[in-house]
Formats: C-alpha cells, sequence, structure tokens
C-alpha cells in the first residue's frame, strides 16, 4: 500500500527562526517537522538521477542565443573529428599484445564480489618512432681461446639471419625510394652517412640490378596487361644516364624516359621506358603484345609527331590529341591511325 505523503508549508525565514531558537532551548515538534521535511527535500534534489535513456532524447538541448551567434558560423556544419588518425589506421604498424596481470575469469580485486571477463576492445596506444630507411644489425659473436693447444671456439650464429650481407627487403627498400618516390640514390647514400650505416650508391645499383632480373616476369606480365588497355596515355621527358651502348648507325644523340599508362578493367597500369626510342616506338613496341579480339584503343597525347606510333602489326588506334593542340593544328576530330 502506497503511502501519501504529509504537505507541510515551508517558510525559510521561520527556519532560520527555528534555528535561532534551537541554539538556546530544545525545538518543539514543529519546527523538528519543518527542519526534517527541508532536509528530506534537500537530500532528494542533490541524488543523481539515474534512467535507462539517454539524457539527449529526454532533455531539450539549450537554444543559443542568435544575437551572440557569429552570423559566418550560424550555418556551418558539426566537425567530424579532429583529424587524427585512429589505431585502426595504422595498417603496417607493428603490433604488440600487452598481457594483463589479470586473467579471464580471475576475481574482481576492488569489490571482491565479481569476476573480470577480457573486453572485446582493448585499450590501445599509438607511438611512432623514426629509423633510417635502411637499417643494420652487427652481430658480436664470442670468441673463446685455449691458452694450451691454441684452439678457438666461436659462438654459434643466430638463426634465420642468412648468409647474404643485404636482405631482400633491404634491396626492395631501395628500389621503393629509388623508382617509387624519386628518391636519387646518392641522397640515400648521403641520409644513410649521417645515421651511421655506409650505404654508397654504386652499392645500391648493384642490388637493384640483381634484383631486376627476379622482377623481370612480373613486368613483361604488366606490358602484356597494358597492351590490352582501352584508353593509352603516352609522353616524352629527356634523361640523362651516364652511359648507353648504341649502334653505330644510330645518329641519335638524345635518351629519353618514356611514359606509357594504360587503363585496363578499372585498373591504371603505370610503364616507363628509358632509352633512344621516342614516345612513340615504345608504344608501339607496346601494342605488338595486343591481342587480335581486342578492340580499337583511344591513344590520348599531345600532338607531336613522335608521340604517334607507326604499327605494323594490323592494330588500329583511335588518336585523341588534347583540346589545345586541335585548337593549334585546326584538327576537330579524332583521326585513325593503324598500319599502311
Amino acid at each position: 500500500m502506497k503511502r501519501s505523503r504529509q504537505t507541510v508549508e515551508i517558510d525559510m525565514a521561520e527556519l532560520r527562526r527555528a534555528l535561532d531558537r534551537a541554539r538556546q532551548e530544545p525545538i518543539g515538534e514543529a519546527d523538528y517537522l519543518k527542519l526534517k521535511v527541508a532536509l528530506d527535500v534537500l537530500d532528494e534534489r542533490l541524488k543523481p538521477t539515474r534512467t535507462t535513456e539517454k539524457t539527449r532524447t529526454v532533455v531539450e538541448p539549450p537554444k543559443l542565443n542568435n544575437a551572440s551567434t557569429p552570423a559566418d558560423h550560424a550555418e556551418c556544419p558539426a566537425s567530424k573529428g579532429h583529424g587524427r588518425n585512429g589505431a585502426g589506421r595504422y595498417t603496417g604498424a607493428r603490433k604488440v599484445v600487452i598481457q594483463a596481470k589479470l586473467a579471464s575469469g580471475d576475481a574482481c580485486p576492488e569489490c571482491a564480489r565479481g569476476r573480470v571477463y577480457t573486453q572485446r576492445q582493448p585499450k590501445t596506444l599509438v607511438r611512432v618512432v623514426g629509423h633510417a630507411p635502411v637499417e643494420a644489425t652487427v652481430y658480436e659473436m664470442e670468441r673463446l681461446r685455449c691458452n694450451a693447444c691454441g684452439q678457438v671456439f666461436t659462438a654459434e650464429e643466430p638463426e634465420g639471419i642468412g648468409p647474404d650481407k643485404y636482405d631482400a627487403t633491404a634491396t626492395a627498400m631501395i628500389a621503393q625510394l629509388k623508382y617509387g618516390t624519386g628518391v636519387p640514390f646518392t641522397r640515400l647514400e648521403r641520409m644513410e652517412a649521417q645515421l651511421g650505416i655506409p650505404l654508397p650508391a654504386a652499392t645500391q645499383w648493384e642490388l637493384v640490378e640483381q634484383a631486376a632480373a627476379v622482377a623481370k616476369p612480373a613486368f613483361d606480365q604488366l606490358i602484356w596487361q597494358a597492351a590490352q588497355g582501352e584508353v593509352l596515355h603516352n609522353d616524352d621527358t629527356g634523361m640523362r644516364i651516364l652511359q648507353l651502348a648504341r649502334e653505330p648507325s644510330d645518329k641519335r644523340t638524345g635518351v629519353f624516359t618514356s611514359g606509357i599508362v594504360s587503363l585496363w578493367q578499372d585498373h591504371k597500369i603505370a610503364l616507363f621506358f628509358t632509352g633512344r626510342q621516342h614516345a612513340g616506338e615504345n608504344l608501339a613496341d607496346l601494342l605488338q603484345h595486343r591481342a587480335e579480339q581486342m578492340g580499337m584503343p583511344v591513344q590520348m597525347c599531345d600532338a607531336l609527331s613522335r608521340n604517334t606510333p607507326k604499327l605494323t602489326n594490323g592494330v588500329k588506334i583511335l588518336l585523341a590529341n588534347c583540346i589545345a593542340h586541335y585548337l593549334d593544328s585546326g584538327i576537330i576530330q579524332s583521326e585513325c591511325v593503324g598500319s599502311a
């Protein structure tokens, strides 16, 4: 049975007078009742309200005063974070799992009543450190010598270090820095020297040259796939190299790097060829690998004559120059170029 509350009128001035009387003599029943009710009401107001609903769903957010809000920020959308990368974005980071002192199912050391269980999401900390792009490790194996017979005993080498001084990962990093991000061998040599690791440019070239033979089958496959592309982009740029073997009949003096980008099956394949040939000649060599059943590709380039391939295997292309060259040359439509 629910008990009804008694209604008592409380006047703050009367409460203060009752407190003053209590300093001189015991308070009466009426003053005691008023003070008790006032303390009960104060206790209920100070207790935290517990609810199963989110505060934002039951309490209307406060309305900002439009007069105090700058006009420039009145319609700005809410910010989506602070630009920091979460731990999940570090896909290439080394992960270290740290076990807690407690095991799943142990008694709680705080309350001693419940048990602790492993949570699905661990706490994560991200720490970023710097190190040399190519690192070196020096293994010092202890040696002991017999003072009677002179026999020397050397500690065994660690397992897994391999017989080669330069690991395959070091060669891959050098190639990535040189051809993936454009860091010259000499610049990498200078940076590694500053970090206490000698890595001569000549050694870098020898490592990459040896690895190129291993990667050649993959390069040949990329050439075949690029030849099947629907759209082909090509262009030239000048290139300086130390030495290039030429035929006696070769009267060219320039050396070029031709870039060919092929779009095929939602993939973008970028190939680079350095030598005496121009972009059109390199593209003609590439199209030698095009399958007969493939349709006519679109070639996108500027209107320079040496960018257009001279095809001899029956392949035809739809030549599309950029609009600026169309206007300069008076051409307003694409050309169909093929073998004679």
